[in-house]
C-alpha cells in the first residue's frame, strides 16, 4: 500500500488523481469490510485559520448526500478527522447517523477526532485507533470558544481578584468580552454535552451491559476531567482511552480485515493531500464517489 510519497506519485499520474485516488482507496476498504464507509474530513491542520472547518450545521447536508442509496444494513465505517465544533450540530448529526445506521457504526481515527469529534466517536458501537491516533477532551464550544476555558477564567479572575486588588481593573479588561449570561450558557452546554455523550455511550457502546449507565459515566468523566486532561488541546492516545473504558480497538491488528492499516493511512494521506493542494477545508465522501466539498471561505 502506497505511503505518503508514493499517494502524491499517485496523484500526479492523472489529471484529476486527487479525488480519483482517495476514491479508489474507499471503495478498497468497502470491499475489503463489506461495509458502507463516509470519510469526515476537515482540514483545519493545512488550514488553520479556516472559518468553516469546525463541525457546524451544513455538515447535514454532507451526511444526507453521502447516505442517499447506500444499503443501511451493512451497518458504516465513519472516518473522523476533525477538530470538534458546535455541540448543536454535534448533536444534530449523532442523531441523524443513529437514525440511519442504529447502532451498526465503527468509528475510524486515522490521526484525530477532537473534542466535539470525540462525542460523535462515543456515539459508536465501536472505536478503531492506531498508535498515532488520538481522541481529544470533551470540551464544547460556543462559536469556537471553549466553554470550559471560560468558566476557568472567571474562575482565576475571582481567586486573583480577592488576592490582589490591584488586579481588579485588568480582569475587567478580560471578563468584559464576554456577555453577561454567557456564563450561565456555558453552564448549560456542559451539561449538554454530558447528556448527549453518557445517553449515547449508554444506549450504543454499552448496549444490553448490566452496568451500561456507570461505564458511561466513567468514560465521560474521563473525557472531560481537566485535572487529568490539562488542556482542551490534550491528544488522548489508545491507552488511555482503554484505560476510561471506552471499547477501542487497535488498528494495526483488527480483526477480519486484511491491511485495514495500510488502506485506512493511504486514504488519510490521500486527504490530507487533497487540502495541501485544493483551497477545500472538508469533505464527506463516501465509498461510491459521492462527496460534498467545502471551500474555504473568503
Amino acid at each position: 500500500m502506497p505511503n505518503w510519497s508514493e499517494v502524491l506519485v499517485e496523484i500526479n499520474k492523472y489529471r484529476e488523481g486527487i479525488d480519483l485516488v482517495r476514491r479508489k482507496y474507499l471503495k478498497m476498504l468497502y470491499d475489503s469490510s463489506k461495509k458502507n464507509v463516509i470519510a469526515y474530513y476537515s482540514g483545519w491542520l493545512n488550514k488553520p485559520n479556516a472559518k468553516n472547518a469546525l463541525i457546524n450545521d451544513d455538515d447535514k447536508n454532507g451526511f444526507m448526500a453521502t447516505i442517499d442509496g447506500l444499503d443501511r444494513s451493512l451497518g458504516l465505517f465513519l472516518i473522523l478527522h476533525t477538530p470538534g465544533g458546535e455541540i448543536g450540530a454535534t448533536e444534530s448529526l449523532i442523531d441523524y447517523l443513529r437514525k440511519m445506521f442504529g447502532s451498526n457504526i465503527i468509528a475510524i481515527i486515522p490521526q484525530m477526532a477532537m473534542s466535539a469529534g470525540t462525542m460523535m466517536a462515543c456515539a459508536c458501537r465501536e472505536i478503531i485507533m492506531g498508535k498515532q491516533s488520538n481522541l481529544g477532551p470533551i470540551d464544547p464550544q460556543f462559536n469556537g470558544i471553549p466553554m470550559q476555558g471560560v468558566l476557568d477564567e472567571f474562575k482565576r479572575a475571582i481567586e486573583e481578584t480577592k488576592k490582589d486588588k490591584d488586579s481588579i481593573p485588568i480582569w475587567q479588561q478580560i471578563v468584559s468580552k464576554y456577555h453577561p449570561t454567557f456564563i450561565g450558557e456555558c453552564l448549560k452546554g456542559i451539561k449538554w454535552a454530558e447528556e448527549i455523550v453518557i445517553n449515547n455511550l449508554k444506549d450504543c457502546m454499552f448496549a444490553g451491559d448490566n452496568e451500561a449507565l456507570e461505564k458511561a459515566k466513567k468514560v465521560y468523566r474521563g473525557l472531560c476531567d481537566q485535572g487529568i486532561e490539562k488542556s482542551h488541546n490534550r491528544h488522548i492516545p489508545i491507552e488511555e482511552c482503554l484505560k476510561i473504558g471506552l471499547n477501542v480497538k487497535y488498528l494495526e491488528n483488527y480483526n477480519g480485515i486484511t491491511n485495514l492499516q495500510d488502506i485506512v493511512l493511504t486514504i488519510h494521506h490521500s486527504y490530507m493531500h487533497t487540502f495541501s493542494q485544493t483551497p477545500s477545508i472538508k469533505i464527506v465522501e463516501n465509498h461510491k464517489g459521492n462527496a460534498i466539498v467545502t471551500f474555504e471561505r473568503n
